[in-house]
């Protein structure tokens, strides 16, 4: 019987990144058909598991202009779509998605994070300037004032509760030291 490697997606408008993650693959055998078929084959660990996937993507790919990495740890796919638009999931058919297919969250970006119409690159702040905002807006650096600056002072309180005299007139144990 044979066992389902991990598989992280991403996309760009005009790609899919796959990563199938499987340490020291033995004979990857990796296909990508025109149609959106994507299949992978190999044996790990230390049985030599077979593992296989079949996953039919959303829709067509460029097998010509795709490319395939394998390496010590894994193999990253970059598909090609046939078509540059943004999918709505990886799948097709209306099944769940396999629980062995996770989103790549290191290569993932949003449709709007990408330039164009209401990307960042276009978007209208309305004439507001922000080069001063990191000063608020010249505060200064006394913003706060002198009034936190004995905070963490404890007062002198004489078993009655009451302040000592010099609390009472305003000195502290300091000033009057100094």
């Amino acid at each position: 019987m044979s066992r389902h490697p991990e598989v992280k997606w991403a996309e760009r408008e005009d790609k899919v990144y796959l990563t199938v993650l499987l340490p020291d693959a033995k004979n990857p055998k990796v296909n990508v058909d025109p149609d959106g078929t994507f299949t992978f084959s190999a044996a790990a660990g230390t049985d030599n598991n077979l593992y296989e996937l079949k996953l039919d993507l959303l829709d067509k790919v460029d097998v010509e202009e795709s490319k395939i990495n394998i390496g010590v740890r894994n193999i990253f796919c970059v598909l090609e779509k046939a078509e540059k638009k943004w999918w709505k999931k990886l799948l097709r058919g209306g099944e769940k998605t396999p629980h062995y297919v996770k989103v790549d969250w290191d290569k993932w970006v949003d449709e709007d994070d990408i330039g164009g119409p209401n990307g960042p690159g276009d978007f209208d702040m309305g004439g507001m300037d922000f080069s001063k905002f990191g000063d608020m807006g010249g505060l200064g650096d006394d913003a706060m004032g002198d009034d936190f600056e004995d905070s963490d002072d404890d007062e002198e309180v004489d078993k009655t509760g009451e302040k000592g005299d010099d609390e009472a007139h305003g000195e502290s144990s300091e000033a009057k030291a100094a």
